[in-house]
């Protein structure tokens, strides 16, 4: 299996609507823009979301096996996606590329 290299690359966030709908929370997403976490054998990393994990491991999985061309090209680098959280609030959008280099 290849490694798959996971990078934060935005993070988004929605004052008006954490005021009007999300309760008050005490340990909000702690990802940082440029934060990167390596995959290996398709595996989420340890300190990774769990959440933002259940959306991108799929994707993960397929580049772990050397699949790409997701959705008929739709990334510049066929072996790579773009992807992000599911949180409405502070969605992160990751990087998924094959990790030619881990150190």
């Amino acid at each position: 299996m290849k490694i798959v290299k996971i990078t934060a690359i935005r993070k988004a966030s929605y004052p008006d609507l954490m005021a009007k709908y999300e309760n008050p929370i005490d340990h909000a997403c702690q990802v940082k823009e440029g934060q990167v976490w390596i995959s290996y054998d398709a595996q989420k990393p340890e300190d990774f979301c769990q959440s933002a994990w259940e959306t991108i491991a799929p994707f993960v999985k397929d580049l772990a096996e050397g699949k790409g061309n997701f959705f008929d090209g739709w990334m510049q680098d066929p072996y790579s996606a773009m992807l992000s959280c599911n949180d409405g609030f502070r969605p992160v959008s990751f990087y998924l590329e094959i990790c030619h280099d881990v150190g």
